[in-house]
């Protein structure tokens, strides 16, 4: 046979190389693998989540916060006992590094004791809306800079948790006044504080009466109907909406149930499991 006829593959034009074997084809090359990358990146740099958590004193939200996450974000200081109730609102943030499964979360939590104890309640959210606002400008004035920083530090409110106190009845003056001006800068999502306080019957009567000042109120909370971009996203907001304020249930104690350990609270009726109550 003619050597210049022998039928030659693409790679026999190309030296081989001792470390780049020949016709050797790369896992992390092409179209196809964009989102292997940005994963990979991801998983490397971590992710950021700031909240903040706004209710009176004793609504548990800090034991709220640990139950969520699973772990002791936040230790929680009862008045009386060595620490005075604070006379005007606060802010307090604590910042934690989580790691599971290989996935690393720095976890921002910021806390507002003194919202709403007081007797005069007069614009108490001004200082919340204040840092809200000033942690967008510090973010905005990082990122318009000509030589910024590689990575901004975000510390933008993710997303604000409003805990509405289990009377049964319906939202007070002072949280429809508060969060009419809180959904217009955050993402907010309100939630039942110690929902297990209230039967079933009288849980979902005062989530339908709720969900009616929510809208006769136009508070538009999360998630917000600007996210429904498609039909998937559509039906699958529509059943977050269903269910909003969520009923929550926060437990610091473990307990035996049927032979399994399981977090949750215990009462002269049984134990209500934590992460089962989330409904």
């Amino acid at each position: 046979m003619d050597p210049l006829r022998r039928s030659s593959s693409p790679c026999s034009s190309r030296p081989s190389s001792p470390r780049t074997p020949p016709c050797e084809a790369s896992d992390s090359v092409g179209i196809e693998a964009v989102l292997d990358q940005l994963k990979i990146k991801a998983m490397k740099m971590g992710f950021e989540f700031n909240i903040m958590v706004v209710g009176q004193s004793g609504l548990g939200k800090s034991t709220m916060v640990n139950t969520l996450f699973k772990s002791k974000v936040w230790k929680s200081s009862l008045p009386g006992l060595g620490t005075p109730m604070p006379q005007t609102l606060q802010l307090h943030s604590v910042t934690h590094v989580i790691e599971e499964k290989g996935v690393k979360l720095k976890l921002t939590v910021t806390d507002t004791p003194g919202f709403g104890d007081q007797i005069n309640n007069d614009k108490c959210w001004d200082p919340i809306l204040g840092y809200i606002n000033e942690q967008y400008e510090r973010y905005l004035q990082e990122e318009i800079l000509i030589t910024r920083q590689r990575h901004i530090p975000d510390t933008r409110v993710h997303c604000c948790v409003y805990f509405v106190p289990p009377t049964g009845h319906c939202l007070r003056p002072l949280d429809i006044e508060f969060l009419q001006r809180l959904c217009r800068t955050v993402n907010v999502v309100p939630v039942i504080a110690r929902a297990d306080s209230l039967t079933i019957e009288e849980r979902e009567a005062f989530r339908s009466r709720i969900q009616e000042d929510l809208r006769n109120h136009c508070i538009d909370v999360y998630p917000q109907k600007c996210f429904d971009e498609d039909i998937n996203d559509r039906i699958l907001n529509s059943k977050i909406r269903e269910r909003i304020p969520f009923a929550v249930v926060g437990a610091d104690r473990e307990h035996m149930v049927n032979g399994r350990c399981v977090l949750g609270r215990k009462t002269k009726w049984g134990i209500v499991e934590a992460p089962t109550s989330k409904t």
